[in-house]
This record gives C-alpha cells, sequence and structure tokens, in this order.
C-alpha cells in the first residue's frame, strides 16, 4: 500500500508539474510583442511559377534566383514566403495543366509567372503560347492573387516575325489584364558567355543576383501595395 501512495504521489507530481509548463507556455505566446504576432499571423505566399529558369537549373538550389529573392526578403524582413513551383522543361501548355491545382494548394497572393522560354524554342505556335498565359492570368485574377509576368526573349534565327511576335506577347498580355511585367527576365545577361552555362541557354550561379534585380524593379511596388 506504502508504495501504491509513493507511485500515486509521483504520478500527481508530474501531472501538476505538467500543467505548470504548459501555464509558462501559454503566457509566453501571450507575451510576445504585438509586431511578432502581426509578422506571423499576415505572412504572404510568392509562388515562382516558371521553368529552369527559375528552378535553379545547373546549381545549388541556394544559388538561384528565386532563393536570392527570399533571403532578400528575410533580410528586409518583409512578412513573405517563398515557393518555387518551377519545373524545367516546362511549357505554357505543361504549365496550365497544373496551374489551377497550384492555386487550390498555396493559395498565392502574388505569383510571379515565368514561362514561355520552352514554347518559343520548340518553335510552338505563339497564339498558343499567349492564350495559355493568358488563362493562368485570368485564373490566377480570379483567386484575387497579384501577377508578375516574366518576358522572354529568343534568338533570332527563329526568323523575323516569330520572333518579334514572341517577345511581344508579354508586353501585350501585361497591357490587356492590366499587370506589371518585367520586360526580359535575362537583361544584362544574355549574349554574355560569361555567364551562360556550357549549353548556352542557362544563365550561371554568378548572373542570378543579376535576374533577381531585373525582377525587383517590378516586384517591390506589388510587396509595397500587398502590405496597404
Amino acid at each position: 500500500m506504502h508504495s501504491l501512495f509513493i507511485n500515486f504521489k509521483a504520478f500527481n507530481n508530474r501531472v501538476l508539474n505538467g500543467f505548470v509548463m504548459l501555464s509558462a507556455i501559454v503566457t509566453a505566446l501571450v507575451a510576445l510583442p504585438a509586431s511578432a504576432k502581426l509578422i506571423k499571423l499576415n505572412t504572404q505566399t510568392i509562388v515562382v511559377f516558371g521553368d529552369s529558369l527559375s528552378s535553379g537549373y545547373g546549381m545549388q538550389q541556394n544559388q538561384s534566383w528565386v532563393a536570392l529573392l527570399q533571403a532578400r526578403i528575410a533580410q528586409q524582413k518583409l512578412p513573405y514566403s517563398i515557393i518555387n513551383a518551377s519545373i524545367s522543361g516546362e511549357t505554357t501548355s505543361g504549365g496550365l495543366a497544373r496551374f489551377n491545382q497550384m492555386l487550390t494548394t498555396h493559395k498565392p497572393d502574388i505569383v510571379i509567372l515565368e514561362l514561355g522560354a520552352n514554347d518559343g524554342l520548340r518553335g510552338l505556335p505563339i497564339s498558343e503560347m499567349r492564350s495559355n498565359l493568358g488563362t493562368m492570368i485570368a485564373q490566377a485574377k480570379a483567386a484575387n492573387s497579384k501577377i508578375l509576368l516574366l518576358g522572354m526573349k529568343i534568338p533570332p534565327n527563329y526568323g523575323k516575325k516569330y520572333t518579334q511576335d514572341f517577345s511581344e506577347t508579354y508586353a501585350v498580355l501585361a497591357k490587356q489584364h492590366s499587370i506589371k511585367r518585367v520586360p526580359f527576365l535575362l537583361e544584362g545577361v544574355a549574349g554574355k558567355p560569361s555567364l551562360i552555362q556550357n549549353d548556352g541557354l542557362h544563365p550561371l550561379a554568378i548572373a542570378q543576383p543579376q535576374l533577381l534585380n531585373n525582377v525587383w524593379l517590378q516586384l517591390k511596388g506589388l510587396l509595397q501595395t500587398q502590405q496597404k
């Protein structure tokens, strides 16, 4: 009987200690500064939806411009988290097939849409590319997501009309849907062999800060708008 009483007493002590610890945790949470609670509750989501130019192809993931974007946002203590939903080799038709599911899953506040390069390199119809991108933009707007469209260009050897129609697609869509646009993601990088991988297509890790700066020029305005 004596040993049973001791065990019962020890059990009560453990339960009591557990309540004390729980009370301390709750008190600490309640005592958090209001600013810390606000940042936690108001964290918003940015989804980068692109191809190999955004997926970190040919480099470590922490070297890509998307990873550098997350680092800059953290450094500036902005309440945003980044999800990279980019897939190497993705076309606009492939992106469209999974876009609605992405919206449902992540519910992004901002979508950075970077697709079309693979359509151009494969010589796919510009009308199809424009339609696919337009549909994704419309779907994002219907889900109350802000859009930043990243423009691309292709080499002139695809023919003057095709090349021109390709690059103009992004400007046309941005105007049609009243969204922000980066004129050319690879500005300051394309045409510079020292910044391009051996495949002649993908920027090296040393070029990623320039890509980030190209995006940031337009993205920072959206971030400010979202915080108001």
